[in-house]
């Protein structure tokens, strides 16, 4: 009785007791989940098996449901055989997903059990859909590559920049931008009074227009448009009722529907119905612009304004009708005979120039695929004039001659770099004398029957 109430001795006995407890809860965490018989194992191969180690948890769900009983060596791969509980449902759809815990590279394996409606997978069977998801290594990988990708971007843009590599794509694109503006700076420094006349006559076009289109007196552009929409209007009404006229010629109603559907005259009102659609088709195909344009006169030193207005009722012709406003006025050329005192008579020749006079266009065009003949009246005297179209009607080179008696000559060519704006440039007067001929240069603007409808539906009323 002395010894079991020693110091010792209870401290011996306190030391067994506390190593069973510990013993007991080592085996009690690292146990599988299978004792006495409730467990299952399988195996998968997986090409690394970095991260795991034996008797680390296998989970389904997040919940631990066995351990990693094994890992071995195989033909250059890892298998792993796990231990797990024989409750755990595990079809043969199943599959195995290696997930990180955290970012010092731990590892669990995850259980994904398959779809219920497969078979169960047996016990010791193998799994053979393994994964790794949410990987470190993965991770670090593919920053990796990112990292070599722009240091490789940066020294070729490195080299591009500072020493003009013409060896790489990035190289020959940072030279040609340096030529172009290069060439840009050239030109634009060359021309510089030349671009702001274009500007100035640009803006005067664009200022003139829009006055034109903003002004609301009775006579003016909104009020027209009105008109015009108000007609478009009755013209619709008039073939709603045309339209439901013949609908009832067609199904036979009336004196007009009876003869109609009279097998002997049939053929014949069909004749002529044909000829009226084919003529009111004709009419909505018809296309009517609205042309205008400034040139600058270099001898003269001034601007020559043309404000035109063309009507194409087909492909193949079209008619002009215009007036110029020319800064070297309208020239009339008189002559006077006279005697004095009995004496021989005399002749004078008196030429005078109106400076405020405008000149007129009448013109009527004939088109031959690309090539166009037009004839009629140039600035208020008889002429001629032949077009010609390239890249796709875009641009345009045009000779015109009139006025024989004192042979007038105009040659230019006009380029539509954006729809309905278009520049234009070439000579004027070609066969003058000294100071008449002049090179001009200008731009102009241009409005289709389509144009003005969708502007008229937006100005408001």
């Amino acid at each position: 009785m002395i010894f079991f109430n020693t110091p010792e001795f209870k401290v011996g006995v306190l030391v067994v007791l506390i190593s069973g407890l510990i013993g007991v809860m080592s085996l009690k965490v690292a146990e599988g989940p299978g004792i006495m018989g409730r467990s299952k194992d399988h195996t998968f191969v997986l090409q690394d098996a970095s991260g795991l180690v034996k008797n680390s948890a296998v989970k389904m769900a997040g919940i631990k449901v066995g351990i990693i009983d094994d890992i071995v060596l195989e033909q250059g791969k890892a298998r792993v055989k796990i231990v797990i509980d024989k409750e755990v449902p595990l079809t043969l759809s199943g599959k195995v997903e290696i997930r990180a815990d955290g970012i010092l590279g731990d590892k669990h394996v995850e259980l994904v059990p398959g779809n219920p409606a497969d078979p169960p997978l047996p016990p010791g069977a193998e799994i053979y859909s393994a994964s790794e998801k949410g990987s470190m290594d993965k991770i670090m990988n593919e920053v990796g590559k990112i990292t070599d990708s722009l240091g490789r971007l940066s020294e070729v843009l490195s080299q591009a920049a500072d020493g003009g590599d013409d060896k790489t794509t990035i190289g020959r694109i940072l030279l040609n931008i340096e030529t172009v503006t290069k060439d840009l700076s050239e030109v634009t420094g060359q021309n510089k009074d030349k671009i702001n006349d274009i500007v100035d006559q640009v803006h005067s076009i664009t200022s003139t227009l829009d006055q034109f289109v903003n002004d609301d007196s009775p006579d003016g552009f909104k009020a027209g448009w009105q008109k015009a929409v108000d007609s478009l209007s009755r013209i619709d009404t008039s073939l709603k009722n045309i339209e439901e006229i013949t609908d009832k010629i067609n199904r036979g109603e009336g004196t007009i529907g009876r003869l109609v559907n009279d097998e002997e005259t049939v053929e014949e009102l069909n004749s002529a119905i044909r000829n009226v659609n084919n003529f009111v088709g004709g009419a909505a195909e018809m296309e009517t612009s609205i042309d205008f344009h400034s040139e600058y006169l270099s001898e003269v030193g001034d601007a020559k304004s043309f404000l035109g207005v063309k009507i194409q009722p087909g492909l193949d012709r079209y008619y002009e009708l215009g007036v110029v406003d020319d800064p070297k006025g309208l020239v009339r050329s008189t002559s006077t005979t006279s005697t004095v005192n009995g004496g021989a008579p005399s002749t004078v020749e008196e030429t005078k120039t109106y400076r405020n006079k405008i000149k007129f266009n009448a013109l009527f065009a004939k088109n031959f695929y690309d090539f166009s003949i037009k004839g009629g009246i140039f600035e208020n005297s008889g002429g001629v004039g032949f077009d010609y179209y390239l890249m796709q009607r875009r641009l345009r080179f045009s000779i015109e001659a009139f006025d024989f008696n004192d042979l007038y000559v105009r040659a230019y060519a006009r380029y539509n770099f954006f729809k309905g704006f278009y520049v234009v440039g070439g000579g004027d007067n070609l066969l003058g004398d000294d100071g008449e001929a002049s090179a001009f240069v200008g731009a102009g603007i241009f409005i289709t029957n389509d144009d003005l409808k969708t502007l008229a539906g937006k100005v408001p009323l």
